[in-house]
């Protein structure tokens, strides 16, 4: 049968009722049904069975496999979201930088620099000394009491957690295990935790405690930049730009200074330096970044950052 019968359709009348009816097509033998199974890797062909569909795999498999690549780029392309959203305090976007942020385990929210920084006051106006500027509950007071809240916000579902409980079971802050490292980071990267899949992602890069596997390192990178990691993104640039394939590591790095990460941008640089990108495209990465530090930026922040450089944010 034809190739042109793909993506064909046919209508008809539904004489009790007067309505059009739909027909697909099936690319192999040309019959024609409403119930065909759809081509569950490029969803563009439809056949009437399984026969039917093995018969026709030689003359389908160019067109499915570019098909199928074009949908893989531009789930990864797509504008992806903000990794860690705004401050819950300040309302502010978050820094991308790990230091201009704080994950607290007592109420399980992610609180910039500038809140965390800030003087914290009871409801009588008596200033408040190392509690959580949100939920106003104490500080952990040692490690173990930390590990504590971190299981209890696990108990409860929350991605962040889960990804810091596997940290420290890969660190050596609770007994190395590589293992349960993996189960918890792919536990919250299902639950949209994009930081997770970039540990992932590294751990099969660099071999920590597994076999180096570059396809897998890949792999749990571009979910991860999906998800919004500028990081793993970056390092998608880097290793397209490695492989020749310029333009698809300018485009990473494009969207990953837009994201905050001034590695990216400094890459773009040095590209331009080098003439393997134009000034358009410098240019562009420039007020992306900037755009980036227009909306992270604050007097709060600021006063933090010159408090401390743990506090650094940009």
């Amino acid at each position: 049968m034809n190739d042109m019968l793909q993506n064909t359709h046919m209508s008809t009348t539904d004489n009790n009722n007067n309505s059009e009816v739909l027909l697909d097509i099936c690319a192999n033998c040309g019959k024609e049904g409403t119930n065909l199974n759809t081509c569950n890797r490029c969803k563009m062909v439809k056949y009437c069975n399984a026969a039917c569909k093995k018969k026709h795999r030689s003359k389908h498999k160019k067109k499915c496999d570019r098909r199928v690549a074009e949908l893989h780029d531009e789930a990864l392309f797509k504008p992806p979201p903000t990794q860690y959203g705004d401050c819950p305090i300040c309302f502010l976007r978050m820094p991308a930088l790990e230091s201009g942020r704080r994950y607290n385990t007592c109420c399980g929210k992610m609180i910039c620099s500038g809140c965390i920084h800030a003087p914290v006051y009871d409801n009588e106006g008596n200033k408040m000394e190392q509690t959580c500027p949100f939920c106003r509950t104490p500080i952990s007071s040692s490690d173990e009491d930390n590990i504590k809240r971190v299981n209890r916000r696990v108990e409860a579902g929350d991605a962040e957690a889960i990804s810091n409980l596997g940290f420290y079971y890969a660190n050596g802050d609770l007994p190395k295990h590589i293992t349960k490292s993996l189960e918890l980071w792919h536990q919250a990267g299902e639950l949209g935790h994009a930081s997770a899949y970039h540990n992932i992602g590294n751990a099969y890069k660099f071999g920590t405690g597994l076999e180096v596997d570059e396809k897998k390192a890949i792999h749990y990178w571009e979910l991860a930049a999906i998800k919004g990691s500028v990081s793993a993104r970056h390092n998608l640039g880097s290793v397209d730009v490695l492989a020749g394939n310029i333009d698809r590591g300018i485009k990473h790095y494009m969207i990953s200074a837009r994201g905050g990460n001034n590695n990216s941008l400094k890459r773009i640089q040095q590209m331009y330096s080098d003439g393997d990108t134009t000034k358009e495209e410098y240019t562009q990465a420039l007020e992306s970044y900037q755009a980036y530090l227009d909306e992270i930026k604050s007097g709060q922040r600021d006063k933090a950052a010159a408090y401390s450089d743990i506090y650094k944010y940009y």
